[in-house]
């Protein structure tokens, strides 16, 4: 009764948690309504993959992503002046364009085939460091394939974890990403072997200069346990309670990645008895 009791207890404080990371979130969102559908002006300055940079004509620097559903020319030259109508982003210091329209094409150097930037983009001021910083950055989120590496602690019973993980996507949605993962834990009873089949949701942020985005996330788990006792050092007796034993659980977590790729999340186990029923994890995704 007083394990059961516990267990509730962890599991109220860990809904009370998620409910305070949410709300920053929520209050941000309604902070950048005012903008969105806003045109802006200005002339392009660098272009990948998944971004975009225009100078405004008061020489101001603006970030942008683009997705599938961006209403947008195939390519986007230096030089080329477009108007950009934007949404909230779900990357700080950047704006999701929603439909770019060509305003004046791109002109090409004299006697060559290639497309060069016009004379306003010449005349431009060089692209600030922490635009750049926020453009590669973006790009480097935008890969739909990361590995990552993680380390924690496990409470009731205690262990010592490390891991590896992998992310994938965006699926179904630019803000939701699988992200299996392997955890190998240690403790003075309990060693085992957990892979976890969790995909998570990435909370929009709206704030120029914020870091962190906070996410949440669910899935199932496969856990193999083993769990023994050792007496002390010069005593024989030594007691194992079996092999490896697998046991089915349910991952749900909540934590927060800056946009550099170290995160930190909290996460409890339900159904998994004797796999620890709340972890601690920091990590990284490269």
């Amino acid at each position: 009764m007083l394990s059961r009791y516990f267990s509730v207890l962890r599991l109220c404080s860990f809904l009370l948690f998620c409910a305070l990371l949410l709300q920053p979130a929520h209050s941000q969102q309604n902070n950048s309504e005012s903008r969105d559908g806003t045109p802006l002006e200005g002339t392009v300055v660098a272009s990948s993959r998944a971004t975009f940079v225009i100078r405004s004509d008061d020489n101001h620097f603006f970030v942008f992503t683009f997705d599938r559903n961006t209403n947008r020319p195939r390519l986007l030259a230096l030089g080329t002046r477009v108007r950009v109508t934007s949404d909230q982003g779900d990357q700080p210091g950047a704006r999701h364009a929603t439909d770019v329209k060509v305003l004046e094409e791109a002109q090409s150097g004299p006697g060559q085939g290639a497309i060069t930037p016009n004379a306003s983009a010449r005349e431009a001021a060089p692209v600030p460091p922490e635009v750049r910083s926020v453009e590669h950055d973006i790009q480097r989120d935008a890969r739909r394939w990361r590995v990552g590496a993680r380390a924690g602690v496990g409470l009731d019973p205690e262990l010592i974890l490390f891991g590896l993980q992998s992310q994938m996507g965006p699926i179904f949605s630019r803000n939701v990403f699988f992200r299996p993962n392997a955890d190998f834990e240690w403790g003075e009873i309990t060693d085992m072997v957990a892979l976890n089949l969790e995909a998570v949701y990435r909370f929009p942020t709206t704030t120029r200069s914020g870091l962190w985005a906070p996410y949440v996330g669910a899935g199932p788990a496969l856990n193999f346990i083993h769990q023994s006792f050792q007496t002390s050092a010069g005593q024989s007796r030594n007691i194992s309670f079996s092999n490896f034993d697998y046991e089915t659980g349910f991952n749900i977590l909540v934590g927060f990645q800056n946009r550099h790729g170290t995160f930190f999340e909290a996460k409890t186990s339900l159904y998994s008895s004797p796999a620890p029923v709340f972890r601690l994890i920091l990590g990284k995704n490269f």
